[in-house]
């Protein structure tokens, strides 16, 4: 596996959540993690969050979590304060998975979780994320695995999560 930056895993980050508690993401250690920056109004939003959801269904019973970062830095599709997300993705996606803060993903003000993520899989996709729905896929030692487009669907990263459940 090629060198790691030298922070070399998510499971060293410490976030916050969407009620403004500190989250160790060390907790998550031995747990496959897809991790997604998401938004309430982005023309991705019903495919991904339906989606997310079901595979979330499907594998968090077998070590499988999945990270929701909202981000209001394209188009401004994330209006809303963090109750409002909470909200929306609980109630309309039945998301069950946590959702952390509102974040920004680029520029001088990016979470570090984010910069880090950007770090470990820039790749064909430069250093920015360029939209909603953004996908990293991180194995159980919190090693970034790959990272998927904003268009990529959900279901089709489903055969690339079973690999690192296995």
């Amino acid at each position: 596996m090629a060198s790691q930056p030298s922070k070399g895993s998510v499971h060293d980050f410490t976030v916050k959540d969407a009620r403004g508690n500190d989250v160790d993401l060390s907790i998550y250690k031995g747990k496959v993690l897809l991790i997604v920056n998401v938004a309430s109004q982005c023309g991705l939003t019903n495919s991904n969050y339906t989606e997310l959801s079901k595979l979330y269904e499907q594998y968090k019973d077998q070590g499988f979590e999945i990270l929701a970062f909202p981000c209001n830095q394209f188009g401004g599709q994330e209006p809303g304060n963090n109750e409002q997300i909470l909200e929306f993705a609980c109630t309309r996606f039945k998301a069950e998975y946590p959702i952390f803060d509102k974040v920004d993903v680029n520029g001088e003000k990016a979470a570090p979780i984010y910069k880090f993520l950007k770090s470990s899989k820039g790749g064909l996709f430069g250093d920015s994320i360029k939209w909603n729905f953004s996908k990293f896929l991180v194995d159980k030692e919190g090693h970034v695995v790959d990272r998927y487009a904003p268009t990529t669907s959900p279901l089709s990263i489903e055969k690339d999560i079973k690999k690192l459940l296995a």
